[in-house]
C-alpha cells in the first residue's frame, strides 16, 4: 500500500514531498491541510512560515519520525532528543523558531530546554559571545533597576547597589560638564 504524501514549500521557495504522516505531527501543517486543503500537489504545496528553511525543514521532520513512531520508551526518546539537540546555537536557535512556527511544542520545549541550560548561570557579556549579540546598551540602561515580582532579596540589593552606580554616574557627569576647557 503506498502510503499518502503532501507537498511542503519552505521559506526559499523549493518545494519537497513528505509523508503525510509525519507532516501531521506538526500542528501547523495538520490545519493547513484540514482547513485550506492544501498540500495534495506541487502545484498546490503548503506554504511554510518564512523561518522554515529547507534545512530547518530536514530536521523538523527528523524528529517527527522519530516521535511519532509508537512505542518508543521514555528512555528511548531521551536518548534520541540528548543526540538530536547537540549542535551550535545558531543552528539551535534557528531550529527553536521553525518548530515554533510550526506550533511543534514539543520540540520548542526541547530546544528552549536547552537554550535555557547554556546561557544559565552566565553573565551578560558571556550571553551576547555565546549568540553574537552587539553590546549596544548604555552605562546606565545597564544598571536600570530589576523587576523583583517575586521580592527577592538579592535582586532588592542588586537594584540598591545600581541605583549607587547610577547617582555615582550622575554626578560624575555633572562634574564633567563644570570642567572648565583647555585651551
Amino acid at each position: 500500500m503506498m502510503k499518502p504524501y503532501i507537498w511542503l514549500q519552505t521559506s526559499d521557495g523549493s518545494i519537497q514531498q513528505v509523508e503525510q504522516e509525519i507532516a501531521m505531527f506538526c500542528p501547523f501543517i495538520c490545519q493547513e491541510i484540514i482547513q485550506k486543503g492544501t498540500g495534495s500537489s506541487k502545484n498546490c504545496a503548503i506554504c511554510l512560515p518564512e523561518k522554515v528553511s529547507p534545512a530547518m525543514l530536514s530536521l523538523v521532520l527528523d524528529y517527527c519520525r522519530f516521535h511519532q513512531v509508537p512505542g518508543r520508551s521514555n528512555k528511548e526518546r531521551k536518548s534520541h532528543d540528548e543526540k538530536f539537540i547537540r549542535m551550535d546555537t545558531k543552528r539551535l536557535c534557528d531550529l527553536t523558531s521553525a518548530a515554533d512556527s510550526l506550533q511543534l511544542r514539543p520540540l520548542v520545549d526541547l530546544t528552549s530546554r536547552t537554550l535555557a541550560r547554556i546561557i544559565e548561570g552566565k553573565s551578560p557579556e558571556e550571553i551576547r559571545e555565546i549568540f553574537h549579540l552587539p553590546d549596544d546598551l548604555t552605562e546606565e540602561e545597564k544598571l536600570e533597576p530589576l523587576k523583583n515580582t517575586t521580592d527577592d532579596p538579592r535582586i532588592r540589593l542588586l537594584n540598591r547597589l545600581y541605583a549607587k552606580k547610577r547617582k555615582e554616574l550622575k554626578e560624575r557627569g555633572r562634574l564633567m560638564n563644570c570642567v572648565p576647557a583647555h585651551p
